[in-house]
């Protein structure tokens, strides 16, 4: 079964066993406005928790996409440097940025559930 979990900088991470998917939530994609570039890590890459891994430009800003939670790389969403307006339409789905192996559990329990992350963004 797979869950969800936020970070402070409006990361998600979807665990299923011991692998990872990683975008950005609603919330940030609104924030950023209509996203013009992306930039997903290579494949093979090691990510720290915490560390950058990604970048996503908009008309507004660009921002670092931390990694919610250490892994190895196993995929990157290439569709999303042809189609960078996919993280706008479904950020928390077809929008996703990588994939990672490796994660450790103890890591992903640290990071906010819904309902925690929900409280969090209603206080900004």
């Amino acid at each position: 079964m797979s869950e969800t979990r936020y970070t402070d900088q409006h990361e998600w991470v979807q665990l299923d066993g011991g692998n990872a998917t990683v975008g950005i939530t609603k919330f940030a994609a609104e924030q950023l406005g209509d996203v013009v570039f992306v930039e997903v890590p290579d494949v093979g890459r090691k990510v720290n928790a915490g560390g950058e891994a990604a970048v996503v430009e908009s008309v507004k800003a660009a921002s670092e996409v931390y990694a919610p939670v250490g892994g190895e790389v196993t995929e990157s969403n290439a569709a999303l440097t042809d189609d960078p307006a996919k993280v706008n339409a479904d950020p928390e789905g077809d929008g996703w940025f990588f994939k990672l192996k490796g994660v450790e559990a103890s890591e992903f329990g640290k990071l906010m559930t819904k309902a925690q992350y929900d409280e969090f963004v209603k206080g900004l």
